[in-house]
C-alpha cells in the first residue's frame, strides 16, 4: 500500500501541472523524475515479511518513463539525495559524500540515465555540486558562549544599559547592549 501511494505521486503531480497549464517540459520531467526506479525500502521489507510468499519486483517500480532529457536525469537525482540527506543523523562531509556517490552509482547502475544524455563528466560536476550545497546547509556552527541578542528588558534587569564613556561623555547608550553598539530598531 505504501508503494502504491509513493506511486501515485507522480500520477498526482502530472494532474496538478495540467490544472495549471504547466508547458509540457515541467509535465515530462514529472513524469519521469522516478523513472522505472525501485521503491527499495518498502521492497525489502516486503521481502522480509513471512507472511508474503511471492514478491514481484515490478510491483514496487515506478511506472517511468525513464528520464529522457539532462533536466530531468538531474531532477531525479536531485530528488533522490535530497530525501536521503533528511535521514543523516549527523552529517560530516564524508558521510554527505558517500550518500552522494552511493546515490548516483546506485541510480546509473539501475539504468534510469541511459536514455538521457547525462555524461560522467556531468556526473562528476552533479556530485560535486550536490556536496558543496549539502555541505553548506550542514555544516556545523560554532557555540557562542552567550545569546546573540539581548532584549532590552534583560539588559536593564544586567545592568547592562549604563551611561557610555564615548566622545561626549555621559551619553545614554541607546541601544542597551555593551560597548557602545546599537541594537537595529533601536532608537
Amino acid at each position: 500500500m505504501s508503494s502504491l501511494i509513493l506511486i501515485n505521486h507522480v500520477k498526482e503531480g502530472e494532474e496538478m501541472a495540467n490544472k495549471y497549464r504547466l508547458g509540457d517540459e515541467i509535465k515530462n520531467v514529472i513524469q519521469q523524475h522516478h523513472g522505472t526506479s525501485l521503491i527499495r525500502y518498502f521492497y525489502e521489507k516486503a521481502k522480509d515479511d513471512p507472511e508474503i510468499h511471492t514478491i514481484r519486483e515490478e510491483v514496487f517500480r515506478y511506472p517511468g518513463p525513464k528520464p529522457q532529457t539532462k533536466e530531468a536525469g538531474l531532477v531525479m537525482l536531485a530528488d533522490s539525495i535530497e530525501a536521503a540527506s533528511k535521514t543523516l543523523p549527523d552529517p560530516t562531509d564524508a558521510m554527505i559524500q558517500g550518500m552522494v556517490q552511493k546515490i548516483i552509482n546506485r541510480i546509473f547502475i539501475d539504468g534510469q540515465l541511459d536514455e538521457c544524455e547525462l555524461t560522467l563528466r556531468d556526473l562528476n560536476a552533479i556530485a560535486k555540486s550536490f556536496n558543496r550545497v549539502l555541505d553548506g546547509i550542514f555544516h556545523q556552527r560554532i557555540e557562542y558562549p552567550e545569546p546573540a541578542y539581548i532584549t532590552k528588558e534583560e539588559a536593564v534587569e544586567n545592568n547592562d544599559s549604563k551611561p557610555s564613556a564615548d566622545k561626549g561623555g555621559d551619553k545614554k547608550d541607546k541601544g542597551g547592549s555593551k560597548n557602545g553598539i546599537r541594537r537595529l530598531g533601536v532608537s
